[in-house]
């Protein structure tokens, strides 16, 4: 790959170059609920990464075995190997150990535990729905869902003692270093708190996922990076590229800026910065029709990267190597 000192200078073609070894570790495919069926099928997901050169992709599956689902697409999708792993979500009965232990069991590739998905306490309490044009949390709204969901979501205690349950859960992933804990959508004191759990029982890998990384501050953000957690970044989180789409002057100075100070992009950008693009870890958690596909959005991302002044050596860390790292695969 030839080396382009900035973004001005770059080649049409690099974001293409730059996914050629890319690692999308958020891919969500079906099956899924029949009320939301848009979504791409995994076998249709492996084919589009192995396309465009990516080294790899792992599967995110609300509502299953997504270990399982590479499994089968790597039997399928030749020279192409796919991973998944577990989200302790509430159809699953939360914090489920006899879940995980077949979660990691299944297959042979299940890469990751996560604390769960919408169905965490914490994202359970804040989902919503329009009333009289405003968004009012489902709980406010429906005794049924208060009684029913938040009863059984998961929650992390933030003291001592912790249920059994979560204690054989966190000796499990231990005993497995190729997989690492995901914190799943929890909040900011919630995620320090599972920091503290996994020195204490021997883990090694820990991913902060976004919805949970958007709870901590940067300062937050930086010390879980000192204490050696991987911190995800998605697409999703700034839905479409807030970027000038045409560049009239020739001098650099006179570039557009206009296009994308409202968007989420700048200080998505700014927090990678200034915590460090060594901690992060850039994925898609795209994979339904309504939004380009996740192979278009690692390719938007990294265009956005690059504009926003990232090398082509950090843009590669945040996406191939650490993604590596994290999956276990330059071990």
């Amino acid at each position: 790959m030839a080396t382009y000192e900035t973004f001005y200078k770059r080649s049409m073609g690099l974001p293409d170059e730059l996914l050629v070894g890319a690692i999308d570790s958020h891919v969500h495919s079906g099956p899924v609920l029949n009320s939301n069926p848009g979504h791409f099928d995994p076998i249709e997901s492996a084919e589009a990464a192995k396309a465009a050169g990516m080294r790899t992709i792992v599967y995110y599956d609300v509502f299953g075995w997504a270990s399982g689902t590479a499994w089968m697409v790597n039997r399928f999708v030749k020279d192409f190997k796919t991973y998944g792993g577990y989200l302790m979500n509430s159809c699953h009965g939360g914090l489920n150990p006899r879940a995980v232990r077949t979660a990691l069991n299944l297959g042979e590739g299940c890469r990751f535990i996560s604390f769960g998905s919408h169905c965490t306490y914490f994202s359970a309490t804040q989902e919503s729905t329009l009333v009289d044009g405003k968004l009012v949390p489902f709980k406010d709204v429906y005794p049924k869902f208060a009684k029913e969901e938040l009863s059984r979501a998961v929650r992390i205690p933030l003291e001592d003692p912790i249920p059994d349950e979560l204690g054989e859960i966190l000796e499990m992933v231990a005993e497995h270093p190729e997989v690492y804990l995901n914190t799943g959508h929890v909040s900011g004191p919630e995620t320090m708190r599972i920091l503290d759990l996994a020195e204490r029982f021997g883990i090694k890998k820990v991913l902060i996922a976004h919805p949970a990384r958007a709870q901590l501050t940067v300062e937050q953000q930086k010390e879980a990076a000192h204490r050696g957690a991987f911190l995800e970044g998605c697409a999703v989180d700034f839905g479409s590229p807030w970027l000038p789409h045409t560049h009239y002057y020739v001098e650099e100075e006179y570039m557009d800026m206009g296009a994308y100070i409202y968007g989420k992009a700048i200080p998505w950008m700014q927090t990678i910065r200034e915590v460090g693009p060594e901690h992060f870890v850039l994925a898609t958690d795209y994979g339904v029709r309504t939004l380009p596909s996740f192979v278009e959005g690692m390719r938007m991302m990294i265009s956005m990267l690059l504009y926003f002044g990232f090398s082509v050596e950090e843009v590669r860390m945040m996406t191939a190597d650490n993604p590596a790292r994290m999956i276990g695969l330059d071990d």
